[in-house]
């Protein structure tokens, strides 16, 4: 799976970003992965039977069934203008079901596409505790295009495959394959953290361990160059309070 988001819609983390180390002059930056579609073009090449949804100017997905792990399937669904990748197993489906009301027939990615949009629309829940309830092994992005929201994650063992980077202008790039993230992003990329999940207004955030601030430590390549970072929780920073409630008016997608 593929997902390009403009950094309008979601701000890459700056650290994610690879400092310039060469010396002598930079070489030319790698193409946007957004112009002309490009990244999206490369993932098709490289997947056959691929599907790409162009997003307009907030971005592109795109996803093909092609050598995917057969424990670890890919699902994609548009409800309501929520457009939702998903790969994994939930093991708690018949939970999650029942807890959002949904019908025997509702798979992965639907019961995905439901917690978040009890979410946005004034869940009882905060966002944290949402993702914290499925219980499997998964990574999702999801993008809701009524108020160009971005929301991702990945399980607290990281077992699926999911890699996040920043291409040349700033814009976030994610796939379950390194190469394709490597080839937008140049350096500038690494694994999703585990256990974390991703707003376009909140960031990233661990919901496994809600009170403690995520914090980036520069990655290492091979050469000795720092090229982006990966995000740990910090054990020693608690964050001061939770978020607080809105008026009931508001829309809570732009609060979690």
């Amino acid at each position: 799976m593929l997902a390009v988001f403009d950094r309008s819609v979601a701000k890459c983390p700056e650290a994610l970003r690879s400092p310039q180390q060469h010396p002598g002059p930079p070489p030319p930056p790698a193409a946007s992965a957004l112009k002309d579609g490009a990244l999206g073009h490369h993932f098709a090449a490289a997947h056959p039977a691929a599907v790409n949804v162009n997003l307009g100017s907030s971005g592109l997905l795109a996803y093909s069934l092609d050598r995917q792990n057969p424990l670890l399937p890919r699902l994609f669904a548009v409800v309501d203008d929520i457009f939702c990748l998903f790969q994994g197993h939930i093991e708690n489906v018949a939970l999650l079901k029942q807890q959002y009301g949904l019908n025997k027939t509702a798979n992965e990615v639907i019961i995905v596409i439901e917690a978040y949009r009890t979410l946005r629309d004034r869940g009882p829940y905060p966002a944290d505790q949402v993702v914290r309830d499925i219980s499997g092994k998964f990574a999702f992005v999801l993008f809701d295009s009524s108020c160009k929201t971005a929301f991702l994650a990945s399980d607290v063992d990281g077992n699926v495959p999911f890699f996040w980077g920043s291409d040349s202008e700033g814009n976030l790039v994610l796939s379950d394959d390194a190469e394709v993230v490597k080839k937008g992003c140049g350096k500038s990329f690494a694994p999703f953290p585990k256990g974390c999940f991703f707003t376009s207004s909140g960031g990233l955030r661990s919901y496994e361990h809600p009170m403690n601030e995520v914090k980036p430590v520069p990655r290492v390549d091979s050469s000795g160059q720092v090229c982006g970072a990966t995000f740990k929780v910090d054990a020693e920073t608690k964050k001061e309070s939770s978020m607080p409630r809105v008026g009931s008016a508001a829309n809570w997608s732009s609060h979690y």
